[in-house]
């Protein structure tokens, strides 16, 4: 890590991203709407902070830089040839999951599905992981913004943002974004990475995920195989099976290596990832 990493731990305004934030602020977005304006409340028919925190979840998943809605954005969301506009696949939000990720914009996420989990596969408190991300923020440049309350609140929105409520009082209890996904269970008083009981990834998502992570690379790292296996929750096991499966599938493309205990993935042909995304939905 690079000491001049500043990481962010605000911006949602406290709330999770419900279910339907996505698609309101594509739609919003699409249109040259300006999320400041003060006719936002009215159009996205919420609060002024549910305004500012669907901004904020629009650009934590990648679907919006700079005032303008990203491709992948439109790829899931357009109305006219968007491929899950209402986000009723499971691989969408496996994909969503990647790119809160991926961006890093919630640092949050990051350290917390790949360096946390490399440390901490059992049960962990909300206090352990505070204590770590306080870790993590001191190894920077930046160690001196660190906000206690603030990083207390972040947490508690990740974990709304996974795990599904115990006793719940509404149905709006369960309108988290990417609780479907089932990567996070709680026990009396601890939290679990949920292994065993999450819901799999389609091998095309996860191949998609490598192509994009990679760039240009022709050679991915084990290690970096790995990283991108915490992201999803993958054992290594599930890991080989996957990667063997692709390299099944596509044998003119992928061809996997194991020698003297180096594992690589090689890229002999180069795979268009969009390819990849429509060979899943197109199923």
């Amino acid at each position: 890590m690079d000491n001049k990493t500043r990481y962010t731990f605000s911006g949602h305004e406290s709330f999770y991203c419900k279910s339907l934030w996505l698609k309101k602020g594509y739609d919003f977005v699409s249109k040259n709407k300006d999320f400041n304006a003060p006719e936002a409340v009215i159009e996205l028919g919420v609060g002024k902070n549910m305004v500012s925190s669907i901004r904020f979840w629009m650009r934590a998943f990648g679907l919006v830089v700079d005032n303008n809605v990203t491709s992948i954005a439109d790829y899931i969301f357009n109305n006219t040839n968007g491929k899950d506009p209402f986000v009723e696949d499971l691989g969408t939000l496996w994909l969503l999951h990647y790119y809160l990720i991926k961006t890093e914009l919630a640092s949050i996420y990051k350290l917390f599905f790949v360096d946390f989990h490399k440390e901490k596969n059992g049960e962990f408190s909300r206090e352990q992981l505070q204590l770590f991300l306080k870790r993590k923020n001191a190894e920077t440049d930046y160690a001196h913004l660190y906000n206690e309350n603030t990083v207390k609140r972040d947490i508690g929105v990740l974990l709304q943002n996974y795990v599904t409520p115990q006793q719940s009082k509404s149905n709006e209890d369960y309108s988290a974004l990417l609780l479907d996904l089932n990567l996070l269970k709680q026990t009396e008083k601890h939290y679990y990475f949920n292994i065993k009981g999450k819901n799999g990834i389609n091998p095309e998502i996860f191949l998609y995920a490598i192509i994009d992570d990679k760039q240009q690379n022709q050679i991915v790292s084990f290690d970096k195989l790995m990283d991108l296996a915490l992201i999803f929750c993958m054992t290594k096991t599930e890991l080989i099976d996957t990667i063997l499966f692709l390299v099944e599938e596509y044998p003119e493309s992928l061809r996997y290596t194991d020698d003297g205990g180096i594992k690589q993935l090689f890229f002999i042909k180069e795979i268009n990832k969009i390819e990849m995304l429509n060979k899943y939905y197109n199923k």
